[in-house]
């Protein structure tokens, strides 16, 4: 029987070479496809650049493209080299609502310092380092429409994909003079001091939603086969601090595919909270949608073999159908060894990429045949 289900890869500009020259895209796109992968999520959006010619860039802050990238389009020879070997492209908007990163609100701020988000003391809004625009703000929401809608009108993409910053704000925002000004027209008061009052971060968080909804109606009225996808970070934690309600966003049906952030360095806590995920927030219904994000490297850390194998067979005993894996360059660490676990093992056996159609419906579980689990521990063993 023919295996449906999402390998997916997400490829950066940030310690990784991948996406700084078309042979280098090349080879990746090979080598994904020879270890069973079959779909890419290639950042476009981020740094405040866009890794492909941008009208909407160029007309508001006078920067076409990543310096990095001037003279080439890394976006058209993804498609075209993931094409040529029967990859899916999904455009990775990494960057979302950030506006810099310790830079004092960078380029953008600097020409359009009305979109800055703000704080309860009306400074510049800083989370963690990140510098951000005002998400609530439907001219900063009308630009990142924008960029997303430039994507799918002029490239042959599959989709495109949000993340824990699109559609996201830190709670602490909100405080900038447009959104006090809309919360007074309708509530007849200040919005409260607290900003992770329970109200106070519903009323945000819907913003955000409906802003999603509109981006997903516009995307699907370009082609209704996109699939929009959203790799958020972990509910409810994400909707408390950065107003991210993908309970919401699964109830409305404004989400095709969803890979939370299950960013954990052991299995034991990844399989907590993607039982947690199965148990508590998806349903028969949609838990096709699901296809949890996995870290596979980071700084000096990179996942290894018996977790790689777990968190795979986990999934599909409790019927995830996919995974996505941050990032590239722990496939190619230690002479490409969790390549070879992947294809030797659970990606051994080619899948096909679910349609819309495979996403819509009430999941059934299918658990692989035990046999495949047993060759994979054998080759565990031999490794």
């Amino acid at each position: 029987m023919a295996i449906i289900e999402t390998r997916g890869i997400w490829l950066t500009t940030t310690d990784s070479q991948v996406l700084r020259s078309k042979e280098g895209i090349a080879q990746a796109m090979d080598f994904l496809a020879e270890t069973g992968f079959n779909v890419v999520f290639p950042v476009v959006w981020n740094q405040a650049v866009t890794l492909y010619p941008s009208q909407t860039m160029r007309q508001n802050f006078g920067v076409e493209i990543d310096p990095m990238s001037v003279g080439r389009d890394p976006l058209e020879e993804v498609v075209v080299e993931a094409r040529r070997v029967g990859l899916k492209v999904i455009p990775w908007f990494e960057y979302g609502f950030v506006s810099s990163y310790n830079l004092n609100g960078g380029i953008l701020l600097q020409k359009k310092p009305e979109w800055a988000g703000r704080d309860s003391n009306g400074n510049l809004l800083n989370k963690n380092g990140f510098e951000w625009l005002n998400a609530l703000d439907p001219q900063v929401q009308e630009f990142l429409l924008n960029l997303v809608l430039e994507v799918v009108k002029n490239y042959d993409v599959d989709g495109i994909q949000g993340d824990d910053r699109l559609p996201a704000f830190p709670s602490e925002g909100g405080y900038d003079g447009l959104t006090l000004t809309r919360y007074r027209q309708e509530f007849d008061r200040d919005p409260p001091s607290n900003p992770k009052d329970t109200q106070w971060l519903q009323w945000r968080a819907d913003i955000l939603t409906d802003f999603w909804a509109h981006l997903y109606q516009q995307v699907k009225a370009v082609n209704p086969n996109l699939l929009v996808a959203i790799a958020p970070n972990i509910y409810d934690w994400a909707f408390v601090e950065y107003l991210q309600d993908s309970p919401t966003w699964l109830n409305r049906g404004i989400v095709d595919i969803i890979n939370p952030q299950i960013y954990r360095r052991d299995f034991s806590s990844y399989q907590a909270i993607a039982h947690r995920l199965v148990t508590q927030q998806f349903t028969d219904a949609n838990l096709s949608k699901l296809a949890p994000g996995i870290l596979m490297k980071l700084g000096n850390y990179c996942i290894g073999p018996e977790y790689l194998i777990q968190a795979i067979e986990y999934n599909r005993q409790v019927g995830i159908q996919g995974e996505v894996f941050f990032f590239y360059e722990g496939l190619r660490e230690n002479n490409n060894a969790i390549a070879k676990v992947l294809r030797n093992g659970p990606y051994a056996q080619s899948a096909s990429f679910p349609t819309l159609s495979d996403l819509s419906q009430s999941n059934k579980i299918n658990r692989k045949s035990p046999a495949i689990w047993q060759r994979v521990a054998r080759f565990l063993r031999n490794f």
